[in-house]
């Protein structure tokens, strides 16, 4: 039996399209493809572009993956990839004002990147790439849906801090 490693995983592409009421989700493995989307009725465009990922890293099942982000997010990517995230948790989340902004969600972030090996990969948006555009689609039908749920985070920061074990000291 072989006992490389690598022959157990897989590669996984997660994709999204940003839009402030909504977090769409192209998951590609192969052939397969998984599509999701979402909203809540009031937030920011980055925090859909952090729950898109939270989204479709948390639906990945089986850990130790390699995965490649892909999104059009420079605010996502950047702070994975040059390490701002990493600087920012060493600091918890907080600033000389206050918390970092979304804070709970690069948490949630950054526990999920602990469970697969991931990269990330900035691309530009609208400029034709096949799943940035389904991400583009799913998120203009989603916008549509009525009745979304609140996001605590935007909502009520307070709670999200506590919910997620983050305090001002």
């Amino acid at each position: 039996m072989e006992s490389d490693w690598r022959k157990f995983r897989s590669l996984v592409t997660v994709l999204r399209e940003r839009y402030i009421a909504n977090s769409p989700m192209n998951l590609r493995s192969g052939a397969r493809e998984k599509r999701l989307s979402g909203g809540y009725r009031k937030t920011t465009n980055n925090r859909m572009e952090l729950r898109a990922v939270i989204e479709g890293l948390g639906a990945l099942k089986r850990p130790g993956l390699l995965v490649r982000v892909i999104c059009d997010s420079q605010y996502v990517a950047e702070a994975v990839t040059r390490g701002w995230l990493e600087k920012w948790a060493a600091r918890g989340f907080k600033k000389s004002d206050g918390l970092r902004e979304n804070a709970d969600l690069w948490i949630e972030i950054r526990a999920l990147l602990r469970r697969h090996s991931v990269t990330f990969q900035w691309i530009r948006g609208h400029t034709g790439h096949r799943e940035n555009e389904i991400c583009d689609g799913l998120a203009v039908k989603a916008r549509s849906v009525g009745n979304l749920s609140a996001d605590i985070g935007f909502e009520n920061p307070a709670a999200a801090f506590v919910s997620s074990g983050v305090t001002l000291l």
